[in-house]
């Protein structure tokens, strides 16, 4: 049966072997009601589709600020951690814990308390290394995009609580705008770190085949003044195409990670 959301994947997988420019008009995907959907193949333009410009908070995108910020230090250090599903105030999403963890399982099945306690730690080295006040301009660096004016201003770091990694309405953003933040050359690390936690196994030896796999980051995030509902991102590429897809209320993460596959036309 004909299905008009092959349109744009026949379209990215022409584009991806022949390397032809963009056609002056590109067939748009097959959206749902309330689904925004960001797309770059590489060559600097963006393509944006339903609610792509529509703010919502950015929920477990938030851990792949962090991987942009301390991500290359967690990775030579080699950070573990035993999630159990709570610790101290903080509570997991999984309230039966993840277990062990290291970097690369963690963003992968979105460990709060693993990034939360790898950022407390980091926040203690950032003191002696920079100074309170210069670690807090470094953190507001990093995470301007996304904060507006949400933040109160200060000279000192701000407490540490679950909104940094997602939880709440902190931190926001819109598909187009995050596609726009991975695609700067500042982000390179995000998309490398993608490639290699989360595109599956044996990812060198794909790319020595000329085999690349597809990596996404799936999350939920929460609704504004409804704290039981929850919207769904999802953040991935594959060579030099960026995509980011949203959600609307009442939709999960492995309703994200199925509609990608569906609106980019994979199978499995």
């Amino acid at each position: 049966m004909w299905n008009p959301s092959n349109l744009l994947a026949s379209f990215i997988a022409t584009l991806m072997l022949s390397a032809q420019s963009l056609p002056v008009e590109m067939k748009a995907p097959v959206l749902r009601p309330g689904e925004g959907f960001a797309i770059t193949t590489g060559n600097g333009e963006v393509h944006a589709y339903g609610e792509a410009q529509k703010e919502a908070p950015m929920g477990s995108l938030a851990k792949l600020i962090w991987m942009r910020l301390e991500g290359a230090g967690w990775s030579s250090q080699g950070v573990q951690f035993k999630c159990t599903g709570t610790a101290g105030p903080f509570t997991c999403w999984n309230r039966e814990g993840h277990g062990r963890v290291d970097l690369g399982k963690a963003l992968r099945e979105s460990c709060n308390l693993a990034f939360l306690f790898w950022i407390a730690e980091t926040q203690i080295r950032w003191k002696a290394d920079y100074g309170e006040a210069a670690a807090r301009v470094r953190m507001e660096d990093v995470f301007a995009p996304f904060l507006g004016r949400r933040l109160p201003p200060g000279d000192t770091l701000p407490p540490l609580t679950a909104a940094w990694v997602g939880d709440g309405d902190l931190l926001r953003t819109s598909p187009e705008a995050f596609l726009r933040w991975l695609m700067e050359p500042e982000q390179d690390q995000v998309v490398t770190f993608g490639k290699r936690f989360l595109a599956g196994t044996w990812v060198e030896v794909k790319e020595l085949l000329g085999k690349e796999g597809w990596w996404f980051k799936t999350g939920t995030a929460p609704v504004p003044g409804e704290p039981s509902a929850t919207s769904a991102w999802v953040a991935g590429g594959k060579g030099s195409a960026i995509v980011v897809l949203h959600l609307p209320r009442g939709r999960g993460k492995q309703e994200g990670l199925i509609r990608i596959r569906e609106i980019l036309g994979l199978k499995g």
